[in-house]
C-alpha cells in the first residue's frame, strides 16, 4: 500500500521541508482549477528550478504516485483536477524572465511567469507578448503552453504554439529533454508541437523560450453597437470579407453588456442588443484605411454608432470592460459555468440562437462574450448553486450547447482545453482511428501513465475499446 506519510517525507528531503505539504487545507484549495470538478492530491510541492521539479517526479514515480502540473490555475476545463491520488508540482514559484534578446525578439521565462508581467517586462523595448488570454493578469505562461491558450488579439497574430520557440520539459520519468529551439528550421519532428497543447499529459515546462512581438506603430480600437445579434455577426463577416484581419473583433450580447457597465463603467451602450470590440493596428495610413473600412461595413449592416478611442486612456478603458467580464457576472448570479467552443463564422447567429434556446430549456441564463473574429464561442451559464438539481441542468445545457457547435460544424475547444469537462466528448470530432494515435503519441512520453492522468483522451481510447462509454458522460 502506498505509504502518504513517506511520500511527503521523501519530498521534504528534495525540496526541503516548507515546499512539500499534506495539511487538509492544501489539499482542499490545490483540488481544483478554475473550473467546476473537485479532486484530492496526496501532496503539494513547490519546486523553484528544474533540478526540483525533476527530483519531485522522480520521487512520485518511486512511490506509484502520478503528478499534475499546476500554474496559476486559472484553468477553465479541470485540466489541473488531480485525479488518482498524485503529487501536485505547483510551478508558481519558478517566476523569473530568465533573459532577454532584443534583438531576436526572444525571452526566456520559467513556467510561473504572469503573461501579462511578461509584456511590462519588456515594454521599454517596445516589445509584446502578443498571446493575451483574458485572464492575462492571473494566468501563467506555462498553463498558457498546456492548454495552447489564446485571447482577443490572436485572431491576427495566433495563438500560443505560434509564439513558442523551444520548451524544456521534466519528462514523466525525471529526465529533463529540450524540445524545439531557436534555430528557424530544425530537422526532425516537431516535439515542441506535440507538446504545446498537450495539458501536462507529456512532462512539465520549465523553461520556455517565447517568442516577442514589436509594438505597432499604431493602434485604433472602436466600439460598435447594434440593435440585433445578427447584424453584428454580419459585420464581423462583412470586416472580413472586406480584406481587413482586426488584431482583435471581440462581441458581447446585451446581458453582459449590461453587467460589464454596470461593473466597470467603460462606456457600453446598456441598451445596445450586442456590441462589438474591433482593435486595428499597424502603419499609421493602413490603420486609418482600416478604420474607415470597419466603419463603412458597420454602418452598412445598421449599426448605431462607431465609436473610436480618442487616447489610450479611453482604449485602456474599453479593454478594461471586455477582460472584466467574467467579473462582472457576481452581480447576477454567484456562479457561472464558462464553455469553449468554437463555430464557423457563418454560423454564429443561428448557434446563437440555439445556445439561448438550451438555456430557456433548462431555465438557465446565458450571457454571451466571446472571440467573434474566429468563431470561438463562450456561453456562459449564470446560476446559484445553492438551488437543488441546477448543477444537473447545468451540466445538461454544457452538454448540449457542445454538441450544437460540433453539429454546426465546430470542434471542442478553443483556448481553453479539454482537460475532465470535455474529455467524454472527445468521440463527437474524433474517430476511433485518431484517438489511438493520440494515445499512441502520448505513450511515447509517458509509457507509465503518470503524467496528469484522466485528462483529455477518454477512458479506452485504444482501437476497438471507445464502445465501453457511457453517453454523455461527465467525471
Amino acid at each position: 500500500m502506498p505509504d502518504p506519510g513517506r511520500l511527503l517525507a521523501d519530498l521534504r528531503a528534495v525540496l526541503g521541508p516548507d515546499r512539500a505539504r499534506a495539511e487538509p487545507l492544501e489539499l482542499s484549495l490545490y483540488g481544483r482549477d478554475a473550473g467546476t470538478t473537485r479532486g484530492r492530491p496526496a501532496a503539494v510541492c513547490f519546486p523553484r528550478s528544474t533540478h526540483e521539479v525533476a527530483a519531485a517526479v522522480r520521487v512520485a514515480a518511486r512511490h506509484d504516485r502520478p503528478f499534475v502540473a499546476r500554474g496559476s490555475g486559472t484553468g477553465l476545463a479541470g485540466g489541473a483536477t488531480p485525479v488518482g491520488d498524485p503529487v501536485v508540482v505547483v510551478t508558481t514559484q519558478l517566476n523569473r524572465v530568465l533573459g532577454v534578446d532584443p534583438d531576436e525578439r526572444v525571452a526566456w521565462v520559467e513556467p510561473g511567469v504572469l503573461n501579462l508581467d511578461l509584456s511590462r517586462a519588456v515594454r521599454h523595448l517596445g516589445l509584446h507578448y502578443a498571446p493575451d488570454p483574458s485572464s492575462q493578469q492571473a494566468c501563467s505562461i506555462g498553463g498558457n503552453v498546456g492548454t495552447n491558450a489564446g485571447g482577443p488579439h490572436c485572431l491576427a497574430y495566433g495563438v500560443t504554439a505560434a509564439h513558442v520557440l523551444a520548451v524544456e520539459v521534466v519528462l514523466p520519468d525525471g529526465e529533463v529533454a529540450m524540445l524545439g529551439g531557436l534555430a528557424p528550421d530544425r530537422p526532425g519532428y516537431d516535439l515542441r508541437g506535440c507538446f504545446v497543447g498537450s495539458e501536462g499529459t507529456m512532462g512539465i515546462a520549465t523553461r520556455i523560450a517565447v517568442r516577442l512581438t514589436p509594438d505597432p506603430p499604431d493602434v485604433r480600437t472602436m466600439l460598435l453597437d447594434f440593435d440585433s445579434v445578427e447584424a453584428a455577426a454580419a459585420t464581423v463577416t462583412g470586416i472580413l470579407g472586406a480584406g481587413v484581419v482586426p488584431a482583435a473583433v471581440e462581441m458581447m450580447d446585451a446581458l453582459i453588456t449590461r453587467a460589464v457597465e454596470d461593473f466597470v463603467g467603460a462606456g457600453y451602450p446598456r441598451d445596445a442588443a450586442a456590441v462589438l470590440l474591433v482593435e486595428v493596428d499597424g502603419l499609421p495610413a493602413g490603420v486609418a484605411h482600416d478604420v474607415a473600412v470597419v466603419r463603412s461595413v458597420a454602418e452598412a449592416e445598421g449599426a448605431r454608432s462607431v465609436r473610436v478611442a480618442a487616447d489610450e486612456s479611453e482604449r485602456a478603458l474599453l479593454w478594461k470592460g471586455r477582460k472584466s467580464a467574467f467579473g462582472a457576472v457576481a452581480r447576477i448570479a454567484p456562479d457561472y459555468y464558462l464553455h469553449d467552443a468554437v463555430v464557423p463564422r457563418t454560423r454564429l447567429v443561428d448557434v446563437l440562437a440555439e445556445v439561448g434556446a438550451i438555456a430557456a430549456a433548462h431555465e438557465l441564463t446565458v450571457m454571451n462574450v466571446f472571440h467573434a473574429g474566429d468563431g470561438n464561442l463562450h456561453p456562459l451559464i449564470v446560476f446559484d448553486a445553492r438551488e437543488p438539481g441546477v448543477w444537473q441542468r447545468v451540466h445538461d445545457a454544457g452538454e448540449a450547447i457542445l454538441r450544437a457547435c460540433v453539429d454546426a460544424g465546430g470542434v471542442l475547444s478553443g483556448e481553453h482545453g479539454i482537460g475532465l469537462e470535455k474529455r467524454d466528448f472527445m468521440p463527437l470530432v474524433f474517430s476511433t482511428d485518431d484517438l489511438d494515435a493520440q494515445a499512441r503519441l502520448r505513450d511515447a512520453f509517458d509509457p507509465q501513465g503518470r503524467a496528469n492522468p484522466g485528462k483529455v483522451l477518454p477512458r479506452g481510447s485504444r482501437c476497438g475499446e471507445l464502445g465501453d462509454l457511457p453517453e454523455g458522460a461527465w467525471i
